[in-house]
């Protein structure tokens, strides 16, 4: 069961990663994170109470409310709203790829902070996740030196170059997702309701998220966008977003954090191949990019088999 939800989630987040660069593109103000975050907190939060009243809800928990709140600070804002961002500087395809970084990072925490044994065979599925990252990096950079003439002169560093082309949202995100996952879990284990932890975390995530936008001018920015601008793209990626969120959510309940990220990865490919299919893009689907989505999903094929 946990294995198909996981699926599920995958399709719906690949869906939505085309969805939001066709979106972006009509209005390039807004990436539609935070509209993402009101739609997650508003379906999830409909589902609990039509569980609950059909089904009565689960007693509550101190604990496992503020894991949830923990999770939403760390999945719905940070790693929601940077890979939003990565989507819209890298485009649908290339970020896909580079959230193969997921399995990875919980692959790491999981030995680190839960004591999981670590052999040869999750070294060389976790090599070749990062290997996939590190080819589209190269690639990037390849390409910038050659825009700007191949010179020497007026080259900016690889630092910068990786910033300007957006590369630091997507392991930021990762990373987040990856810390997220382990708060999710601790959660359902004390409070197996994952509807209300999905409810709460967009409400924490969409406050943290208004609380931000005080200071930084894009954030600012975008929030005035989500009400002032109708984009229908960017609601059906929100929708999107929110199914993969909760099929994500349930399928922690069904499964270990592990294994619904490394299965999650498929993701890349529905990206691909949802990308040819729908937006008709052929334009980034270059030889790097496609060996570094067979180095991420081989990866997590090994790990999946081994585990």
């Amino acid at each position: 069961m946990g294995d198909w939800l996981a699926l599920l989630s995958a399709g719906c987040f690949a869906a939505s990663n085309v969805t939001i660069t066709r979106g972006v593109g009509a209005n390039g103000q807004d990436n539609g994170a935070f509209l993402s975050i009101l739609l997650t907190a508003g379906i999830s939060g409909a589902l609990w109470l039509g569980q609950g009243a059909e089904q009565g809800w689960p007693a509550p928990h101190p604990l496992g409310a503020l894991w949830f709140a923990g999770a939403g600070i760390l999945t719905i804002f940070v790693g929601r709203v940077f890979s939003y961002a990565s989507i819209q500087h890298l485009g649908a395809v290339r970020a896909s790829v580079a959230k193969r970084l997921i399995p990875l990072f919980s692959i790491l925490l999981a030995v680190l902070l839960l004591g999981e044994s670590f052999d040869l065979a999750m070294l060389l599925g976790m090599l070749l996740i990062g290997s996939g990252f590190v080819v589209l990096i190269l690639q990037a950079l390849k390409a910038r030196v050659a825009e700007r003439g191949g010179g020497s002169e007026g080259r900016p560093s690889w630092a910068s170059s990786l910033g300007s082309l957006g590369f630091y949202y997507g392991p930021v995100s990762a990373l987040a997702y990856a810390f997220g996952y382990i708060a999710r879990k601790e959660g359902l284990t004390l409070m197996p309701d994952p509807a209300f932890g999905t409810m709460l975390g967009s409400v924490v995530g969409g406050l943290v998220f208004v609380l931000v936008a005080q200071f930084v001018p894009s954030y600012r920015t975008a929030l005035r966008q989500t009400f002032r601008a109708f984009n229908p793209l960017l609601l059906a990626a929100g929708v999107l977003s929110t199914a993969g969120q909760l099929f994500y959510f349930a399928a922690l309940s069904h499964s270990t954090i592990s294994r619904v990220a490394m299965i999650s990865s498929i993701e890349a490919f529905l990206t691909i191949l949802f990308s040819v299919m729908v937006a008709r893009s052929f334009k980034q689907l270059n030889g790097p990019v496609l060996l570094a989505a067979a180095l991420g999903v081989a990866g997590t094929v090994l790990l999946m088999v081994h585990r």
